[in-house]
């Protein structure tokens, strides 16, 4: 039987994408909490002896590496949550199947994306 005609991936190769996400999850979750550091350290280096148009530029380019930080780790929470959504897809046995079409999502495309819920044909019509 090819995977066009079947209509659910089987549990083993449930498990090969459950493996691929829990790895994803796990270094997502690690850059997030990178990134959400970065946010709250201050720094702790003393500028006190340097010009003061110095300190402004240094200030500057702080608060916009704060709010670029900001927007990453937005993103990475967001990445997060379509990584846990696409294991209790697993759970549920409606994992890789386009929300769509109702056709199974190729296994290439999701171990590239894993969290992926469309099929490149449905993707490529919303565009």
């Amino acid at each position: 039987m090819s995977e066009h005609e079947k209509t659910r991936y089987s549990d083993e190769e449930l498990l090969e994408f459950k493996k691929i996400i829990l790895d994803k999850l796990e270094k997502a979750k690690a850059d997030y909490d990178l990134l959400r550091s970065t946010i709250t350290h201050t720094s702790s280096n003393d500028i006190e002896d340097t010009s003061p148009t110095f300190k402004v530029l240094e200030e500057g380019a702080a608060t916009l590496s704060k709010e670029e930080s900001g927007r990453l780790a937005q993103r990475q929470l967001k990445f997060i949550q379509h990584l846990e959504a696409a294991l209790v897809r697993i759970e549920n046995k409606s994992y890789g199947i386009c929300r769509e079409t109702g056709k199974l999502i190729p296994k290439e495309r999701l171990r590239i994306v894993p969290h992926a819920t469309l099929c490149i044909e449905a993707k490529g019509e919303r565009r």
